[in-house]
């Protein structure tokens, strides 16, 4: 694949029903209810201050989620249902980008010049939700890095783009 983007699909290694699978799966795991509350609640106060009744809850259910691509806290209660063998898979990849501002955009980062394959630790699940309003609700099986605190490197150019 030329490029793998957040809320497109992504190659990823699972076990499934035959055995171990190379497959896609669109890049974001399902956002928090806490953070799609949120924006339903931000949503809803725009509309209503333009005068619109709202629906909460049909709202709530097609709110757009394009998903979270890098979960670092795995402690998290939202992320325990997926942290099973039966969700875990490996997502490869030759190599990544933290986007700078300072820099002018996207530096990229990989093992060495030769951008050799590497995984990263990931999880999936397959799951109903809106991941855009033009598509409506769509199921589709989701993935995610697990990730780590940034190293010295990741994390100076991290630091910058804020």
């Amino acid at each position: 694949m030329p490029g793998v983007f957040p809320d497109y699909k992504a190659p990823i290694v699972r076990t499934g029903a035959g055995g171990r699978e190379l497959t896609t799966a669109r890049w974001g795991m399902p956002s928090s209810s806490k953070t799609l509350m949120d924006a339903t609640k931000k949503r809803a106060g725009k509309l209503q201050a333009k005068g619109k009744s709202v629906d909460f809850k049909e709202l709530l259910r097609m709110e757009p989620n394009s998903g979270t691509t890098n979960i670092r806290k795995v402690e998290s209660k939202h992320w325990t249902r997926w942290l099973g063998p039966e969700h875990r898979c490996i997502v490869p990849s030759n190599s990544f980008s933290e986007f700078n501002k300072a820099e002018g955009g996207d530096v990229w980062f990989a093992l060495d010049e030769s951008r050799p394959l590497a995984c990263f630790a990931g999880i999936w699940a397959n799951w109903t939700s809106v991941r855009k309003v033009k598509e409506g609700e769509t199921t589709n099986d989701l993935c995610a890095f697990l990730t780590t605190e940034p190293n010295a490197e990741v994390f100076a150019t991290r630091r910058r783009c804020r």
